[in-house]
């Protein structure tokens, strides 16, 4: 006799205002099965996630627990029926210790009903050693990565005998190595009977470790399929509802003038004797495993990390860089890796964001004008496509993707000549994935010289007219990208040879 399941949602619906981020969604989550839950951005996953765990109460709808309405009424309620939600970001106290935070509100108690410190370390440590994690349970959980906060909130969940896990882009911001280990714990939990809910922007990850997927497009349910029975095509083709031909857009035309040089860059403890050139009109991929010095590289030509030694040059001349203005006037931009703390102020408009890195130069008396803010901000919107309702819409409200463009309509009006991006798409969907890379590539054949980052190997080869490898501080290759594969990047950046 086949099990039946452990939770069931049907015709969810959950309105916010006016605005419906579900519409009838029905979900099952099987015993032993991994369950993967994509869409774009805004699409209703994070939300039916949160329904399912007792965050969010459902508009209409009703959802089963073992076949047993009605559903959680918190999160509380969702952990004492076996379900927990581990987030993108751990929901952890850092001046706690592991143990501490495994046990939180439900601490294990000695004869006298008082709290047992060695009971509850003793329980911790029999929890990690199951999921086969090699953290202490007196270690405090402040300075630990963000990986290893994500195995403290499972071993919590663990502990509340959870049998339904939703992790909600739980790999969004760990190294493939940490995503590996991940996945090994997702394997035993799915053997072991439990029924996990996966969601992610990563399709690479969905094929890898689900069994079955289910697609979410503008808050309805488009369809249902066993991972064996699909395809990385259909599923795009139900997210977005159009085909995608491509993520990567193939240069037209030929690298023009060197417009940065980097000679024997150096800085101690991060990077040294770094040698590379950007030409016009060429994206060049910075690729290597996390820790190898890429942003920290990147940084330093920016001005944002001071050098030891070495050389930068821009159109051929030596430029000394010392800071961010610097840069800037020399025509070098950068976008960071976190967009969010980094290269925007949320709650300020669009309009505001687009124009951070000009004002002096846009309104050199210190006054500020509106009009003209708005028309800067305005122009850049209508060439980046980027999706809001006014240019006074404030930033938060953006997804991921018009986030970033926003971003880039920052830098763009400095009019820069060279251009870094860091992470260019981490957290954005397929879809916005798409749509700023055509960006980038219409930039580099507009004649601007794009060095990016990217932890996505997909993204590195799809986008790269030449690839730069790094390890532990040091450029160990280059790569035409053409000859570029999956295994040659990664034997260089891994530290083998290509």
């Amino acid at each position: 006799m086949i099990p039946g399941p452990l939770v069931e949602a049907e015709g969810i619906v959950v309105r916010f205002g006016s605005t419906e981020a579900l519409k009838g969604v029905d979900i099952a989550l099987g015993p032993g099965e991994v369950h993967g839950l994509v869409g774009e951005n805004g699409a209703g996953k994070s939300t039916l996630g949160k329904v399912i765990a007792g965050v969010v109460q459902p508009t209409s709808g009703e959802v089963r627990v073992g076949g047993v309405a009605p559903g959680p009424t918190s999160p509380k309620d969702a952990l004492s029926k076996g379900i927990a939600l581990i987030h993108q970001e751990p929901l952890t106290f850092p001046d706690l210790s592991v143990a501490e935070n495994v046990f939180i509100g439900h601490q294990p108690t000695g004869a006298l009903g008082l709290m047992s410190w060695a009971e509850m370390r003793r329980k911790a440590q029999a929890l990690l050693d199951s999921l086969g994690v090699r953290l202490r349970p007196d270690a405090l959980v402040r300075g630990l990565s963000i990986a290893d906060q994500q195995m403290v909130e499972l071993a919590a969940a663990l502990s509340h005998d959870a049998r339904v896990l939703i992790m909600d882009e739980t790999t969004a911001s760990i190294t493939p190595n940490e995503v590996a280990q991940l996945f090994g714990i997702v394997r035993r939990l799915r053997d072991s009977g439990c029924a996990i809910a996966f969601v992610s922007h990563r399709l690479e990850e969905i094929f890898e470790i689900c069994d079955r997927v289910t697609v979410l497009r503008d808050g309805a349910k488009i369809g249902e399929r066993k991972i064996s029975d699909t395809n990385v095509g259909e599923v795009v083709h139900m997210m977005v509802g159009r085909s995608v031909e491509s993520l990567g857009f193939p240069s037209e035309r030929e690298p023009g003038e060197a417009l940065l040089e980097v000679r024997g860059l150096t800085l101690r403890g991060a990077f040294q004797n770094i040698d590379f050139t950007l030409r016009a009109g060429e994206i060049v991929g910075l690729a290597g495993l996390v820790g190898a010095g890429r942003t920290e590289l990147a940084e330093a030509i920016f001005g944002a990390r001071p050098i030891d030694s070495g050389d930068v040059l821009v159109r051929s001349k030596p430029t000394r860089i010392r800071s961010p203005r610097d840069a800037i006037r020399a025509g070098i931009a950068m976008s960071p890796e976190d967009r969010q703390h980094d290269g925007l102020l949320l709650p300020q408009s669009v309009s505001r964001n687009s124009s951070l890195a000009l004002l002096p130069k846009l309104f050199p008396t210190g006054w500020l004008n509106e009009k003209r803010e708005n028309a800067l901000a305005s122009e850049y919107a209508q060439r980046l496509r980027t999706a809001m309702r006014s240019v006074a819409q404030p930033v938060r409200e953006l997804s991921g993707g018009n986030q970033q463009k926003v971003v880039l309509a920052k830098w763009l009006a400095t009019q820069p000549s060279v251009l870094i991006v860091d992470e260019p798409t981490r957290g954005v969907d397929i879809g916005a994935k798409a749509e700023v890379h055509r960006v980038m590539r219409d930039l580099a054949n507009s004649g601007i010289a794009i060095l990016m980052i990217s932890s996505d190997l997909p993204e590195v080869l799809s986008m790269s007219d030449r690839i730069l490898v790094m390890r532990q501080g040091r450029m160990v290759c280059e790569i035409p990208g053409p000859e570029a594969s999956a295994e040659s990047v990664m034997l260089a950046a891994a530290g083998g040879t290509t």
